[in-house]
């Protein structure tokens, strides 16, 4: 599953530490989510899209869209 997640966490001036802080996982995980290499629980998939302000929707884009 592809992600915007590096786009919206640098819109916001956040580094990968500061996101991890956040929504308290390691920035192992960050890491790992921006580069698509792990899909998020239900409950940080909402954490995500309540900091960035946004649906999950316009976060996660499903493989072949």
């Amino acid at each position: 599953m592809k992600n915007l997640i590096k786009e919206k966490r640098t819109e916001m001036g956040l580094t990968q530490d500061d996101l991890s802080e956040l929504l308290e996982v390691s920035r192992q995980t960050i890491i790992s989510l921006e580069k698509g290499r792990y899909n998020p629980s239900l409950v940080l998939a909402f954490k995500l899209a309540k900091l960035f302000k946004c649906l999950i929707e316009d976060i996660f884009i499903p493989e072949g869209e």
